[in-house]
């Protein structure tokens, strides 16, 4: 068939996993899974080696189908294509090779970093310039902003290492090699209810899109990633349950939470677009979530020092703790694998019984939502009234 976004769209899930192939580029069609992911790959070479391209929604067809040309015009040229290249040439490569083939939320953090930090300052530069100074100087400036700084140089890194290895020899060596990055503690910064209360009504006040994902967030306790990639396909507004597939969660299992009356009337509130079934599109593309994080946080008027948005999941986790929730529930809530813990009868679920129990638990994660959302009311009207007496 001729792959259009209309007909890309429009492709169902089967039983099976299927893969429609294009009329205008031999090899390169999508790949549909039972679960409905969709990821576009090419088929090329004597040997039919079978090369992903990237994901529906992280990347669109019309830079699949570049991808797809690249990969066949480097084939084609083979060894008359020169070794040396520039930065931005190399990072296309990784691109399509490398990064396509991990998970969706890990190519679109990879490509965060190099659109902030790299590409503009070092795109044009010949890889063989690029030193160990050229690199530190661009992370320098994140100093203040360590978690950031140390990501920032392990996605350095492993490109540049990628660049070093066979059969590609872009460059002899990596010039961050041995480069040891520095393990920031882990953050353990709980809001106190006042605080809570002061980043909710700036939410509010902040509104679309930015706001009701932080009120989402102080609902549900989910990541941003998770939050900001929401579609509508996902929400169950009967049984009142969002399914996260598990190509957008951390730790790669999918993940059913129920919602309660305030996430239901944030979710009714939020604007349809017949464009996308994101909820919170990006103002560049429609199949792609929001970005600007730094931006939207500095625009809110919370008056609290020292919080970023993961505080909110932290402050989550712990509130319902203190509200005497199971942590086996909890844990569920926050879609975090048990592992290895003790059993039944101290609350807690065994590593066997985590696996038969997946989906055991919607009533009790219900009870904790309900829980929570008049806690989290209660707190709110108090601090409004606080507010009104001084």
């Amino acid at each position: 068939m001729l792959l259009t976004d209309i007909s890309v769209r429009a492709l169902k899930p089967t039983d099976r996993q299927r893969t429609y192939f294009d009329d205008s580029i031999g090899g390169f069609g999508l790949r549909v899974s039972p679960g409905g992911t969709k990821t576009f790959v090419l088929i090329h070479g004597r040997s039919r080696t079978r090369t992903t391209l990237g994901r529906l929604g992280i990347i669109s067809l019309a830079d699949a189908r570049t991808a797809a040309k690249r990969i066949l015009a480097q084939k084609t040229l083979g060894q008359h294509q020169p070794k040396t290249k520039k930065f931005a040439e190399a990072y296309e490569l990784f691109k399509t090779e490398h990064i396509a083939k991990k998970k969706a939320r890990t190519q679109y953090d990879y490509q965060r970093v190099f659109d902030l930090y790299f590409l503009k300052k070092l795109g044009c530069d010949r890889l063989q310039d690029v030193a160990y100074e050229t690199v530190t100087d661009i992370t320098d400036k994140l100093a203040n902003r360590p978690s950031e700084q140390a990501h920032a140089l392990a996605v350095a890194r492993t490109f540049l290492r990628w660049c070093a290895r066979p059969p590609r020899r872009y460059i002899p060596h990596s010039p961050l090699e041995g480069l040891q990055l520095r393990t920031g503690t882990a953050r353990k910064r709980v809001l106190e209810n006042w605080e809570l209360a002061e980043v909710w009504q700036s939410a509010r006040g902040q509104g679309y899109p930015h706001g009701p994902i932080v009120q989402l967030l102080i609902l549900t306790g989910q990541r941003r990633g998770e939050i900001a990639g929401l579609r509508r396909p996902w929400i169950n507004e009967k049984d009142r349950t969002i399914t996260l597939p598990d190509w957008i969660t951390k730790n790669g299992v999918e993940h059913v939470f129920p919602y309660g009356d305030m996430v239901a009337f944030i979710l009714e509130t939020l604007p349809r677009r017949n464009s996308t079934d994101l909820l919170f599109p990006s103002f560049v593309s429609d199949d792609r979530p929001i970005s600007g994080w730094s931006k939207y946080k500095k625009e809110m008027t919370a008056k609290i020092e020292r919080w970023v948005l993961h505080d909110l999941r932290r402050t989550f986790g712990t509130s319902l703790a203190r509200l005497k929730v199971p942590p086996h529930v909890v844990e569920r809530l926050l879609n975090h694998k048990l592992g290895s813990i003790t059993n039944q009868t101290n609350g807690m679920v065994s590593a066997v019984a985590e696996v038969y129990n997946r989906h055991h638990y919607m009533p009790e994660m219900r009870e904790a939502a309900t829980t929570w959302e008049s806690h989290l009311a209660s707190i709110i009207s108090q601090n409004n009234a606080l507010s009104k007496v001084a």
